[in-house]
């Protein structure tokens, strides 16, 4: 008989979470759950100005709420447990919930890692081929665009789950990290799981990378294209491509860090993990409102709507 079937199988994983001391996690229960209801209120409005002001219909912004959208569904997949986790002296998840935590944070992760490649694909078409963006943009693209994200998402996550459903997990059960991760959860396997380790640093970390690198040599692209022009939307199209850049490095810099080197522990992961997973849905809808005139102007026109109809009933 195989000797795995003579341990005993691990029903639960115990999260160590960012800290033992009591007052800190009362401390952090309150920020993260300020930071949540940021997030959740910050990318809903994005989607709900693009959806109904007539003047955000724009490829752009058809990509700005998606990306919003994908934001919004990324932070829900752990959040709300470590929030609750804040207020619990033992944290624990089961062996089910803590799959499906790792499939949806990847596939979530990956859908928006292929709607930032979309995103930098329209700037470039919107810079370098102006006269034919209406053309090239069609809206059966940009349909196309979003079920290439969701399909590259949904194949990026299995290509690794399908291995990790499988494994034999008979103890120790403790995750360092406020959420289940694949590298972490992996790693507590009682068995020889050194090509999947190989697969999550190549599908993870080395995808993730290379498409860093293609994305900010693409930008590089776009901004010399625009200082060879003279154009009066120059600084406009800068503001847009500094915005795109910085939300592309807060969001590939952490899983790089992570995924890379999955299997050497360093102790600021986590910390990572909290970065990628929270703060940078919070900081996308920041950035890219507080930089972008249209949306700002958006927010306003939506906001006395309600307000004047408000007053109306």
């Amino acid at each position: 008989m195989d000797l795995l079937n003579n341990r005993s199988t691990v029903s639960e994983f115990i999260l160590l979470g960012l800290s033992s001391s009591q007052a800190i996690q009362l401390f952090l229960f309150t920020v993260f759950f300020i930071v949540y209801v940021a997030i959740v209120v910050g990318n809903l409005i994005i989607v709900i100005s693009v959806i109904f002001d007539t003047h955000l219909h724009s490829p752009m912004y058809f990509f700005l709420a998606n990306l919003s959208f994908f934001d919004l569904c990324l932070s829900s997949v752990a959040t709300p447990k470590m929030i609750a986790d804040f207020l619990r002296k033992r944290k624990t998840i089961s062996l089910w919930g803590c799959m499906a935590q790792m499939f949806f944070t990847h596939f979530f992760g990956g859908g928006e890692m292929s709607l930032l490649i979309a995103m930098a694909i329209d700037r470039y078409v919107a810079i370098c081929k102006p006269l034919h963006y209406k053309t090239i943009m069609s809206r059966r693209v940009l349909i196309l665009f979003l079920l290439f994200a969701w399909a590259i998402g949904f194949i990026h996550t299995m290509s690794q789950m399908v291995f990790t459903v499988g494994l034999p997990f008979c103890g120790p059960n403790i995750v360092d990290s406020i959420f289940c991760d694949l590298p972490l959860v992996i790693r507590l396997a009682c068995t020889e799981t050194y090509i999947l380790e190989l697969l999550v640093i190549a599908n993870s970390g080395l995808l993730s990378l290379i498409c860093f690198i293609v994305l900010l040599i693409s930008y590089v692209v776009m901004l010399v294209t625009i200082w060879q022009c003279s154009s009066s939307a120059s600084s406009k199209a800068v503001s847009t491509l500094s915005a795109h850049i910085t939300v592309v490095t807060l969001f590939f810099g952490p899983t790089i860090f992570i995924y890379a080197f999955p299997f050497n522990s360093y102790s600021v992961d986590k910390f990572l993990s909290v970065f990628y997973s929270i703060i940078t849905p919070l900081l996308n809808p920041i950035i890219y409102t507080l930089r972008n005139q249209e949306m700002k102007a958006a927010i306003g026109r939506l906001s006395s709507q309600h307000v004047g109809s408000w007053f109306i009933h």
